[in-house]
């Protein structure tokens, strides 16, 4: 790395530190004034600075579009307010020590309020400063803040509409789906604006009445000072400390009315394309006749004998002049010829663009979930759907198609639904902030919370706050939040229609993989001996017996070895499943050498033999006997789980496939193995015959 490229890695980081650091050392600075003595003239500059600050905020809200331009407006307002405070405190202390000394004890700033705006008189400042605060407390604080309270209720109320709005262009393909989150972004961001600043008008209605305390305070705390710690006479310390007091408040509460004529400005204007200047110039003069007949109303007043003629007969040719030059503006415009008019456009006719193609897996969300799928609040949802996906692709052994996330305001706030192909396979409801203790069969009390199932797997299951986590965990709850639980059961959800997930696409992906590594294996097999649909059936037949098919190269393999005898996609999927033996035994049997099983009673055997002769389809089992089979059946595999045990039926070659097809919807936790897919060295242990008693 050279010297340059190091340089420049240096001031980044450096640039990037300070922005981090700017905000903490404000405050830090703001409360260390409230505590370390400042001297009078480091006390100037910084009631310089709250003025300044006033005066750029104000421009700022007078320049803004929209309030959200301006949406770290509360923050600066606390801010401000804080400052502010912090100077009180800072000057107060000067002023109690100092302030026998002179007028000019706690800086020049503080003497230039108390002495030249109001001439030196305490009484006509004390008569100004409650002015001021009474306008900044009454008329304005109170005002701004009613607003922003009555547009943070409009604004709450109209985001369902507003988000049936967005939902309504995005389906129609009016806009896309990023622009469409931007939307939902802005419509939160103003409810959240408007609430904050219903908030921090409170602190400019709290800074008005520490003025006045503080104003009282220095004064009744000079005069005590005064007189008995300096030996001042009543007139003097009157004089000294009452000014002092009275500048001390006016520099602090003309930033302050200035700050709080910004937030008026902010909430009350309604959005458009133009600042307020603008606004105020295009709106309230742009009509000649009100120019006119304001110009007629306020001559006809400086005609009346003992009004000040020279001033209003001066704003009525001033108003009248203005008329003069809007009117005369007006017909020049309308002379010029006008351009031809437009013709609207003519309607588009329907394109298959306009069709809209049904998503394969989609998961829709009530509006209280959106914080879970949003990216801009760093949804947490979306990285564990990312996971799931990730660990479907290692376990099943393709990738699934991306899960499409939208918004429904058809369903409730907390709920949710997971669609395959548009039609909804799973559904359930989370609360978002609420932890989810599900009851693994073993806990040993009860929690107070709103009782409900796992969404995933039917548990019994409550909803609880976060304080009650560790309790929950200690008396033997799984607890998970509210993205884990949507998380797991779209996970379920996925696993158990892996089959229908795979399409031609990910076959066709397979293959392309396969072929960078084993290219013979797929030039032999596609499609020479089979076509893509077939190997498609055959991969969907291994699947639905939750089968993995992360092995494609044994997969090619056996069908090219049996294709050339075989077509039939359930034939060659019972061939293939002989070729994976030993990877179906380890899936059942992760770590047992001994495989418990149970198996048929050879007269049911024979019976289901000749039922296969007739019918290879099953369909010729009577009534009697597939009652019997499902009975034993389901009566055998519950037996298996009670002693923690897989459910697994060992079966002849021939029968697997039968008796997989008649077993599966009613007994899907059921695994049946033939005796060609069990590896030589594997120990099998009979632990229950079927049929022994038919």
């Amino acid at each position: 790395m050279t010297m340059s490229q190091i340089a420049k890695l240096t001031y980044l980081f450096s640039d990037v530190k300070a922005r981090n650091l700017a905000g903490p050392l404000l405050i830090f600075m703001i409360l260390g004034m409230m505590v370390l003595p400042l001297p009078a003239f480091l006390l100037d500059i910084m009631f310089t600075f709250n003025i300044a600050l006033a005066a750029m905020v104000l421009l700022v809200s007078i320049h803004t579009l929209k309030p959200l331009d301006f949406a770290v407006f509360p923050t600066v307002l606390l801010l401000s307010t804080l400052l502010r405070l912090s100077l009180n405190v800072a000057s107060t202390r000067i002023v109690l020590m100092e302030g026998h000394t002179g007028p000019d004890a706690a800086g020049k700033v503080i003497e230039a309020f108390g002495h030249y705006l109001v001439g030196g008189n305490y009484t006509v400042g004390i008569v100004v400063f409650i002015i001021l605060v009474v306008i900044n407390f009454i008329v304005i604080t109170k005002g701004a803040g009613r607003i922003a309270e009555v547009a943070a209720r409009f604004t709450l109320d109209a985001m369902p509409g507003k988000q049936m709005a967005i939902d309504a262009d995005l389906n129609a393909g009016l806009i896309g789906e990023e622009e469409a989150g931007k939307r939902r972004t802005t419509i939160a961001q103003e409810a959240e604006f408007y609430g904050s600043m219903d908030g921090a008008s409170k602190f400019v209605r709290g800074d008005a009445i520490a003025g006045i305390l503080i104003l009282f305070i220095n004064v009744i705390g000079g005069l005590v000072i005064g007189m008995l710690q300096h030996d001042l006479d009543i007139a003097t310390a009157a004089r000294n400390y009452t000014l002092l007091a009275i500048g001390d408040g006016l520099v602090a509460q003309i930033p302050a009315l200035i700050i709080s004529t910004a937030a008026g400005l902010v909430v009350s204007r309604v959005g458009t394309d133009e600042d307020i200047s603008t606004q105020l110039a295009s709106q309230l003069f742009s009509k000649p006749q009100v120019l006119l007949m304001t110009a007629a109303i306020i001559g006809f007043m400086g005609l009346i004998p003992g009004m000040p003629h020279f001033a209003f007969l001066l704003l009525a040719a001033l108003f009248g002049g203005g008329a003069y030059v809007m009117a005369r503006r007006g017909r020049r415009a309308s002379a010029q010829p006008s351009a031809a008019p437009v013709a609207p456009p003519e309607a588009q006719d329907a394109t298959w663009d306009d069709v809209m193609p049904v998503d394969v897996l989609g998961l829709e969300v009530g509006y209280r979930l959106i914080s879970l799928v949003d990216k801009a609040q760093d949804g947490e949802l979306l990285r564990r759907i990312k996971g799931v996906r990730k660990k479907f692709a290692q376990e099943i052994g393709y990738l699934p198609p991306p899960v499409h996330i939208r918004d429904n305001l058809e369903l409730r706030p907390n709920a949710y639904r997971i669609t395959l192909k548009g039609v909804q396979i799973g559904a359930g409801e989370v609360n978002v902030g609420q932890y989810l203790a599900i009851d693994p069969g073993s806990v040993s009390g009860n929690l107070p919370g709103s009782v409900t199932k796992d969404p995933a797997f039917g548990l019994p299951a409550v909803w609880i706050e976060g304080s009650r986590r560790e309790q929950a965990q200690t008396q033997g709850y799984t607890v998970v939040d509210a993205g884990t639980v949507v998380a797991t059961h779209l996970n379920h959800l996925v696993h158990a229609h892996a089959a229908e997930l795979l399409g031609r696409t990910e076959v066709q992906q397979l293959l392309d993989r396969l072929a960078k590594e084993s290219p013979k294996a797929v030039e032999d097999l596609t499609p020479k001996l089979l076509s893509v649909s077939t190997l498609q059936k055959v991969l969907q037949n291994l699947l639905e017996e939750n089968v993995h098919i992360r092995d494609m190269r044994t997969i090619a393999d056996s069908l090219t070895e049996h294709a050339v005898q075989v077509q039939d996609a359930h034939e060659l999927t019972a061939l293939v499943r002989i070729a994976l033996g030993r990877a179906i035994v380890q899936q059942i049997w992760p770590q047992a050498g001994e495989l418990q099983v149970m198996a048929l009673d050879s007269g049911l055997e024979r019976m289901l033999t000749q039922v296969l002769q007739a019918s290879p389809n099953g369909a010729g089992i009577e009534p009697g006997l597939a009652e019997t089979l499902l009975r034993e059946a389901s009566g055998a595999s519950q037996r298996q789980e009670q002693v923690g045990l897989v459910p697994v039926l060992l079966v002849p070659a021939p029968l697997r496939t039968l008796l997989a097809r008649f077993l599966r919807r009613t007994l899907p936790q059921l695994k049946i193995l033939s005796h060609a897919e069990v590896p030589d060295s594997s120990n099998i242990k009979v632990t229950s015959i079927l049929g022994a008693r038919a």
